[in-house]
Order: structure tokens, then sequence, then C-alpha cells
């Protein structure tokens, strides 16, 4: 979906794929007819925006396969599918039974890393649409916290040096400009605003920035106007926003037996304290554990903010809350000014497959339904903000409405 902010500046809508496990080519064709062309229909718009997930070995093949690219534009645009923005954060097996830690590695110490974004970035080039300004590649914030020491640092230095390189070359080649976003996230080396405006300054801005994951702010106890002030003063472009909420408890001790429920072996739920904001070291353990299990076993002090994408239009039961006001505050600051400051926006609940029994869609309608129901939650904030929907048919002349 595309939607006109009042500055002029066209802004690109969509749902990020890492929901779906597909991994090779003719998976991800399928789950386009399973999921987005659903989702499409049921938000009655003649364009979907997808954040597509490749995982690397799918990436390398299109990367390698200028009429395998060529295949898929024209599949995303027989569907009135379009896209504008990659997922590059998984590198593969995101959906496994467990994944946990797995999803850090490779990190940007290594050579996997930068090959892999770089396939994203050839592979992204050939699938913009004409008339998009650019694309853009979110990715993990260089790595899990630990270990992380002066060698590690200077290797991914080198790597971001490398990957500026690589997309200058892209461009050089394509025509099309492709900015790669580093996405804080709760227990990595970039966990806060602040650690990116301290380990990411000096990077080349023009083709790198930061990828603003809403659930993951929220998580830091940031506040959305001061982290975007943070961000602008240390010269960091927002170059993608994940649209995205957490679960958060106001009183954790009264909402344990809730919590449980949320409890699940495949991704970390990393869980942070209020008292984690202002300065404190976030990854304290006074105020902060890697998982939510680990969390309750702390007892740690309330209120806290846990690191589990929600659906937006569906939180948690009382006692539980979700982070939906941190949300629409980082939205108004965004937005709600003369310029758009993003242009590129993805739901991004990936949690789906793992949300407590009574809350998981048991059908692939009704996943579909679900997402639908995330975008028009996100759409309808976005209207509410001045923005308005535009009408793109003529880019997809055919496709049934």
């Amino acid at each position: 979906m595309r939607l006109r902010h009042a500055g002029g500046e066209t802004v690109h809508l969509g749902y990020c794929t890492n929901v779906h496990p597909a991994e090779e080519f003719a998976g991800i064709l399928a789950q386009l007819d399973t999921y987005a062309v659903p989702v499409r229909a049921a938000l009655g718009s003649d364009l979907l925006g997808l954040g597509l997930w490749l995982a690397a070995p799918v990436a390398a093949e299109l990367a390698a396969d200028p009429a395998l690219r060529r295949r898929l534009r024209a599949e995303l645009d027989a569907r009135g599918l379009e896209v504008v923005t990659l997922n590059g954060f998984p590198y593969a097996a995101f959906q496994a039974p467990v994944v946990k830690h797995d999803v850090y590695r490779p990190d940007w110490t290594t050579e996997q890393r930068l090959t892999y974004t770089l396939d994203l970035a050839r592979v992204l080039a050939d699938l913009l649409p004409d008339d998009a300004a650019r694309g853009s590649i979110s990715t993990l914030p260089l790595a899990w916290r630990q270990p992380w020491g002066a060698d590690q640092a200077d290797a991914a230095r080198r790597r971001l040096d490398q990957l500026a390189a690589g997309l200058a070359a892209v461009q050089r080649d394509t025509g099309r400009q492709v900015r790669v976003g580093f996405e804080p996230e709760p227990g990595c080396v970039v966990e806060s605003t602040g650690q990116a405006a301290t380990l990411l300054s000096g990077m080349d801005t023009e083709r790198l920035g930061i990828c603003l994951d809403l659930a993951h702010l929220a998580c830091a106890w940031e506040e959305p106007g001061a982290a975007l002030d943070r961000l602008r003063t240390a010269g960091l472009p927002v170059v993608k926003v994940q649209v995205s909420a957490a679960v958060e408890a106001a009183d954790p001790a009264g909402g344990a037996d809730a919590l449980r429920r949320w409890v699940e072996p495949r991704f970390l739920h990393q869980t942070r304290s209020a008292g984690c904001a202002g300065g404190v070291d976030p990854a304290d353990p006074a105020y902060a554990a890697d998982d939510l299990d680990a969390a309750l076993d702390a007892a740690l002090p309330g209120p806290w903010r846990v690191h589990y994408h929600v659906p937006l239009h569906a939180p948690p039961e009382e006692p539980l809350g979700s982070t939906l006001p941190v949300l629409r505050a980082a939205l108004a600051a965004l937005y709600a000014g003369p310029a758009a400051g993003c242009d590129h926006l993805d739901v991004e609940t990936y949690t789906w497959g793992v949300l407590p029994a009574a809350r998981r869609p048991g059908t692939d309608a009704e996943l579909a339904a679900g997402i639908a129901a995330e975008l028009a939650f996100a759409r309808a904030e976005l209207v509410g903000l001045g923005l308005t929907p535009e009408l793109t048919t003529t880019a997809c002349a055919g496709v049934p409405r």
C-alpha cells in the first residue's frame, strides 16, 4: 500500500514475510498466493507492499541469475504486489522449531553476513518498482552482545566499509539506490538509539542508517521523540521503520500466570524492566533478562516490556497489555511534521505461529486475515496523522481487485 504524506513524499506500507517459513524459490511463489494475494483482497487494495524475507541460499540463487530475478518481479507484478524493502536480519531457518540466539549468526564480523546482504541488494535493485525512490534492507545491529571486544568491533567496521562500497557498486550498475538499516534490538551490541549514536557514528550515512523497530524501541524504554532527535543529532538516517508492538506487564508479579502462557521455545523474548531506562546499562541483570522465562524466574522488578511481537489490532488481554502508546508516539514523531520521517514501513509480527494457543491462527486463511487486520490498523493510524492513501491502479493493470 502507498500513502501520500502532506509534504509530498510517498510512504510505502507493507508486511514482512518472515512470518512464513518458505526458503526456496517455489515456496516463496506459493506463499504469495496463499497469503499475500488474500491479504491484498481483504484490504480492498490494488497494490500490497511486501517486506520480503529471502534466506541466504535463495538470495544467492537470485543474485546470480538475472532471469530468475525478472521472473520474480513479473510474478509480483501479476499479483499486485510490490517490494521496496527486504528483511535481511535472519540468515536462514527463521521459522525453525528453535531459533533463539541462532538469528544473530552469522554476524557483522563475518564475510557471510556481508555477502548475504550484498546479494539482497542486487536482488532488490531489480525488484524495485520503476517509480520507487530507493530500496532498503534491514539487518542485525552488528551482533549479539557477547562476545564483543575491540577485535570484533574492528572487524565489523571493516565489513561496514565493504558494505557501503558494495552498495555503491550496485547503484552504479543498476541506477537504483539501496540502503541498509541496522536494527537496534534488546541484548545486541546495539540495543538502543544511544548505543547506535555511539557505535555506528562515522559510517557512510548515504547508504547506511537505522531500521527502527517500534517494539524494540519500547523494550529499551526509550521515548520516541527523544530517540529520533538522538539519531538526527548523530546524523543517522532512519531508512526503515518496523511497525510493531511488544507485550507489556504493568505488574509482572500479579500477572505471572498470564505471562507464563507466553513462554515458548522458538524465539528469544528479551525482557526489560523500566529500571533499565535513564542511562542504566540496558543489559544489567538487575533490570534485564534474555528470555521471558528467565525474567519470571529472576522476579525482575516491574513494570516489564517483553520482546514478543503481538498483533497490532489484538493486544493481550488484561492483566497484560501492549506498547501501542509507544508505537503511536513514534508514528506521530515521524509523520506529523512537514516531512515524512521515513518512506518505508513494514508491519513485522513474525510470532503468529507461537502465540498462546487461544490466540494462534489455525489455518492459512486465518493468518492472512490477521495480517490484513494489522495492515488495516496501521493504515488507519497513518491516515489519522494526515497521510492519504494513493490510488495505484495503473501500476497493476489487470490485477483483480
